[in-house]
């Protein structure tokens, strides 16, 4: 098994806290697109495999017999994060992934999450309200940070009271890695159970006096005599309130980001407001929040040629797929006309995000009304990234909402 210095440990979180590595993963796709990784991470594990080329991130994404989710999906190798991620889609592989997507799946209609636009619109422009009357605005945890808060909240029937509980917990669990939290692994660990017990109670509530939302249809939905169980609903409302928070709220911050750091392509967009939908899948592109899931290898294998042992880790990066230059023409480039432009953002295969269709509404609308209603928008200060391994997080973006 060969190596080579790769002047970067992508098991420390302080390595991303400076931006994602991007020179390194050029040299990667060049040099090692299938590379041994001897670095383990500070909480526990071993070295592992970086995947860093687009067809192989695919390949490896649609292949669950041999690369599979169910061990984890994190370098960090800790019996209680296995443990508590038992019951959540991301840790399953078939037959079970597939029979509980489509239990879950009926939430997610395309006509239900369209019919849920007034709404969000509505959210967007009021929590804009409340921005513009602030002397100091920053834009992720004033703006970016409240649209998703409060769409999953209404989303899963969480009563307003609770409202600030999902964001406490989902930074708790994802950011404990970051100083600014002030939180530990076993901080992390109690922020699930309190969303658990809040989901749980949500969930008594529902089954008591059914509504026309997500939770009675979770709760009612079968599928060959098939339920969720107490424990799987738990699992779900704890998995769509950290994916539909932490990641949308650090989507909606570097789509605004990369749009002041690019005037020329800002422009492009003023000038045609239809170029909405392309500027936000080239954000994805650019800059996804997830920025790896792990698969453990149930067989011995090869990929590229590089032998992997059974029971071996192997990290997919998705940024680095999103710039893969066999892909994407000139992938360094933000370009808001790009297209076609097939990103890996919300992952592939049978984990593709179920919540893909609401991010991507919550995005047109944030980003949409805050340019609509400040056209000289303009950052007001540095940006602060989040310290962590795996979510490409902003902390802090200080702009002047100029209208």
């Amino acid at each position: 098994m060969t190596s080579f210095d790769l002047g970067v440990n992508l098991a420390d979180p302080d390595t991303f806290a400076r931006g994602f590595p991007h020179e390194a993963f050029r040299r990667l796709r060049r040099e090692a697109p299938v590379y041994w990784h001897p670095q383990a991470h500070e909480r526990g594990g071993k070295g592992f495999f970086v995947v860093s080329k687009y067809e192989d991130v695919r390949h490896v994404g649609r292949t669950p017999q041999i690369y599979s989710s169910a061990p984890g999906i994190t370098i960090v190798d800790n019996q209680a994060d296995f443990e508590a991620g038992q019951s959540s889609m991301l840790q399953m592989d078939p037959p079970r992934h597939a029979r509980y997507r489509k239990l879950v799946s009926g939430g997610f209609t395309p006509r239900r999450i369209n019919a849920l636009e007034p709404m969000i619109r509505g959210l967007a422009n009021e929590i804009l309200d409340e921005a513009a009357r602030k002397p100091r605005v920053d834009f992720v945890t004033d703006i970016a940070a409240e649209l998703p808060l409060r769409v999953i909240a209404r989303f899963l029937g969480v009563p307003d009271e609770d409202r600030a509980t999902l964001f406490s917990a989902s930074n708790r669990l994802l950011g404990f890695e970051d100083v600014e939290y002030g939180t530990t692994e076993e901080d992390g660990r109690q922020a699930a159970m309190e969303l658990a017990m809040l989901a749980h109670r949500i969930g008594e509530a529902r089954k008591a006096a059914p509504q026309d939302d997500i939770v009675t249809i979770l709760l009612k939905a079968e599928l060959d005599g098939d339920r969720l169980s107490d424990i799987d609903f738990i699992a779900f409302f704890v998995l769509l309130t950290i994916a539909g928070n932490e990641t949308t709220r650090n989507q909606t911050s570097h789509t605004l980001r990369l749009l002041l750091e690019h005037p020329a392509e800002l422009a492009k967009l003023r000038a045609d407001p239809t170029l909405l939908n392309s500027a936000i899948e080239e954000a994805l592109r650019f800059s996804p929040p997830v920025m790896y899931f792990r698969r453990t290898t149930k067989a011995d294998t090869t990929l590229r040629g590089v032998s992997i042992p059974k029971d071996s880790f192997v990290a997919v990066y998705y940024p680095s797929a999103n710039r893969d230059e066999d892909l994407f023409p000139d992938p360094d480039r933000f370009d808001v006309t790009r297209t076609p432009n097939e990103h890996l953002a919300f992952g592939d295969g049978e984990h593709f995000c179920l919540g893909a269709s609401l991010a991507r509404l919550q995005l047109r609308s944030m980003i949409g009304e805050t340019l609509r209603r400040f056209p000289h928008i303009e950052l007001a200060g540095d940006i602060s990234l989040l310290r962590s391994h795996f979510i490409d997080g902003v902390k802090h973006m200080p702009v002047r909402l100029s209208a």
